[in-house]
């Protein structure tokens, strides 16, 4: 009879397997526009989607030493380290919870041996005995019935690809922050390398000046102002010594180590630029990016767990055996809306546990919890790009206003020292072309470098790094 039992129940739970009372999922619609925003600022595409994310961070990246530094990051940067574990940890977690769905089998085996002598013996020889046991059993097997186990399952299995796209997220920020602080070294060492031509070129002025100031032809004040610009770059000079110190610790961090000095840049000039990119005709291409899909991921994992917390609603049979033998236990659960039991329970069991409904509804919330973030996601990814096109789409003609104001200053403090030194105008002109040319320096180098650092973020916001 009992063996009769255990063979309805096992047939019960087969015929109950891939049933779960988990909603089921369909993919949210996409809380942004279709497509980019469009205007005078932003960079026109036709390009087709997801041409950044199929483009590997070796292919996009042209400066071989900057390959070389994102590789020596991908293997020691710590936060990328701790993201891998989180991956297997989520693994390990999913295959505990998998395990939940199989019976645990456990066996046993013991042996005797006994040796009687000849004079207590009925025979008047000795004799041995040997004695043998065995047992198998099932050990508190919980027969899935609603789907409960599965449930919890799927979600852990959720968990485990959220934590796997989270990884892959991580590489594509740490390779985005790595050629974003390589330019920004690169930017500052040739700022710092133009403070001290300034430096040089304002001393070597300030030394003309003197001279002429000591035989009368210039006057004190020539001498002062002369002294402010010297001043001034000496000043830059520091800030850019600290800021390019600032710049390799940051680098140093995200490598893991301190960067090969050999591999470092010279200047913007000296770096390869990455290659040209689009982000395609459709925002869909969002829908790819590692932080949305793994956003996707722990929606799809709170559907699973209003699944689980439907199914504590319903009785659970545990089964147990032991080699012939078999028994089951069924609990039931009082509804407190419908005021009806869910299934007749017995007195020695328990008959109503008080938790079920506020589970039940937190896993109703987390679920709303969830969707609203994932949405968030594809907004924040849908501005990011936004900006990123609207930068592209302007950058050019800045860099061009700007090489030509170059090219006007440099005229100007061309003339403005002549006019001086053949005592037509007063050093006054001079000065104020001599600073109006550092600054336009400086801003073209910062342009130059919002360029590049351009590139970078748009390869990183449509997801591209993560292979």
């Amino acid at each position: 009879m009992k063996t009769r039992l255990l063979i309805v129940l096992c047939a019960a739970a087969l015929l109950a397997a891939g049933c779960t009372l988990a909603p089921g999922y369909t993919r949210p619609a996409s809380p942004v526009p279709e497509s980019w925003p469009e205007g005078e600022a932003y960079l026109g595409s036709s390009a087709p989607a997801g041409t950044a994310a199929d483009l590997s961070w070796r292919e996009f990246f042209t400066d071989a030493k900057l390959r070389k530094l994102i590789e020596t990051a991908l293997a020691g940067n710590r936060d990328l380290k701790v993201a891998a574990l989180n991956v297997e940890r989520a693994r390990a977690m999913y295959g505990i919870q998998r395990a939940e769905v199989l019976p645990t089998v456990y066996g046993s085996a013991s042996g005797s041996k006994e040796r009687v002598p000849g004079d207590l013996s009925r025979s008047g020889q000795a004799t041995t005995s040997e004695t043998y046991r065995a047992s198998l059993g099932v050990i508190s097997w919980e027969i899935d019935l609603f789907g409960r186990i599965r449930s919890l399952k799927d979600q852990a299995l959720e968990e485990y690809l959220a934590t796997e796209e989270a990884r892959r997220g991580a590489q594509v920020s740490l390779v985005s922050a790595v050629a974003q602080a390589y330019l920004a070294l690169a930017a500052d060492r040739e700022a710092l390398d133009l403070a001290r031509a300034t430096l040089a070129a304002q001393q070597e002025a300030y030394t003309l000046v003197r001279k002429r100031a000591d035989v009368g032809v210039a006057t004190e004040l020539d001498l002062r102002r002369a002294q402010t610009l010297v001043d001034t770059a000496r000043g830059d000079i520091a800030v850019y010594k600290r800021q390019t110190a600032l710049d390799e610790n940051a680098l140093d961090l995200l490598l893991g180590s301190p960067a090969p000095r050999d591999l470092l840049p010279a200047n913007l000039g000296s770096v390869a630029p990455p290659r040209g990119i689009e982000a395609g005709a459709s925002s869909d291409v969002l829908l790819g990016r590692p932080d949305i899909l793994s956003a996707e991921h722990r929606l799809k994992g709170t559907y699973a767990n209003i699944g689980a917390a439907r199914a504590a609603f319903f009785p659970s049979i545990s089964l147990t055996s032991t080699l012939g033998t078999a028994s089951a236990e069924l609990s039931g659960l009082f509804d407190a809306g419908s005021r009806t039991w869910l299934f007749s329970p017995s007195a020695a069991l328990p008959i109503l546990d008080a938790r079920i409904w506020p589970a039940y509804r937190v896993s109703t919330v987390d679920r709303e919890i969830a969707l609203a973030q994932y949405e968030r996601s594809i907004q924040t990814a849908f501005r990011e790009t936004a900006d990123s096109l609207a930068l592209l789409g302007t950058v050019d003609e800045q860099l061009s206003a700007w090489q030509s104001l170059h090219e006007a200053s440099s005229e100007t403090y061309r003339l403005a020292n002549a006019r001086y030194d053949k005592g037509i105008d007063s050093f006054l002109s001079v000065l104020d072309a001599q600073r109006t040319l550092y600054g336009v320096r400086q801003g073209l180098v910062a342009v130059r470098l919002a360029k590049a650092a351009g590139q970078v973020r748009l390869y990183a916001v449509l997801g591209g790094g993560a292979k």
